[in-house]
């Protein structure tokens, strides 16, 4: 089963100066996206944002009940338009620190290096990732994304803070860690079964499952099964925005099918660190 890139192709560093940067970005947003209902646009006669208004006479009329959820939703994607050097900004120095100081970055880096990797600043990039509203009323968002021939993306809009930002460039990491491993099928070609072990090992060894995530951040206080419930369901949504994938029940099976075998893997690590 061939892998969809060479096993040495996250090694091939994303350089600013060689436009590359922006292929990581835009290939790793498309590897994480597939082919979706038709976008909601704006219509202010309908949702009550107008974006030629000025950007505070619009928040007080979404605080006064006057905007529709479609239309706050249309709100929130114009203000990180607005904010988008900012957020970059903030998402690169989150990115920076992680790299030199987090312990679960850092151990992941010199496991995907010992495979003749490279993960750095080159080609871990920082974008804004838009939001879809759909017809059918879900909006779809991501935190980022990894491309097997460019690297990983940080959707800087998408971050919190420091620590979820940590979460998600582990979570990335372990995916390249996977890709330099194992000859992967990422996209699904022949059978899901890939994609669902990736995804649950990534949920599970990147720490956006442990109970403080899930409580604080999620309001799941559950105290029972909640890390391997949250662990299942991230996969479960991952694994159906594979192309192949035709809808929740396949995700669904694809997950169990593996669910034992992948849940019990730590590699590289040798417990769940976080």
């Amino acid at each position: 089963m061939a892998p969809t890139q060479p096993p040495g192709a996250v090694s091939e560093a994303a350089s600013p100066t060689s436009g590359t940067a922006t292929t990581a970005a835009a290939a790793a947003s498309n590897a994480a996206s597939t082919d979706l209902p038709p976008i909601v646009k704006n219509d202010p006669a309908r949702t009550g944002f107008d974006p030629q208004t000025k950007w505070w006479v619009n928040y007080f009329k979404i605080l006064a009940g006057q905007v529709t959820p479609e239309g706050v939703f249309h709100y929130r994607e114009s203000r990180t338009t607005v904010n988008e050097e900012r957020d970059c900004k903030r998402c690169e120095d989150y990115r920076d620190f992680a790299l030199q100081h987090s312990p679960t970055v850092r151990f992941l880096r010199e496991k995907v290096e010992a495979l003749n990797g490279r993960l750095d600043r080159d080609n871990v990039v920082c974008r804004r990732c838009p939001a879809r509203l759909t017809e059918d009323g879900e909006v779809h968002r991501q935190s980022g994304g990894f491309s097997p021939g460019h690297g990983i993306l940080i959707c800087s809009n998408e971050v919190r803070n420091r620590s979820h930002l940590e979460d998600t460039l582990a979570h990335e990491m372990v995916h390249a860690w996977d890709h330099l491993r194992w000859k992967m099928d990422w996209t699904g070609d022949k059978d899901l079964k890939h994609a669902a072990c990736t995804e649950i090992r990534a949920s599970m060894l990147s720490g956006e499952c442990r109970w403080t995530r899930e409580s604080f951040t999620r309001g799941n206080w559950t105290l029972t099964q909640q890390f391997q419930d949250c662990v299942r369901k991230r996969a479960v949504i991952s694994v159906m925005a594979r192309p192949r994938c035709k809808d929740d029940v396949q995700a669904v099976k694809a997950v169990n099918q593996v669910w034992d075998s992948c849940f019990s893997d730590t590699r590289p690590f040798d417990e769940v660190y976080r």
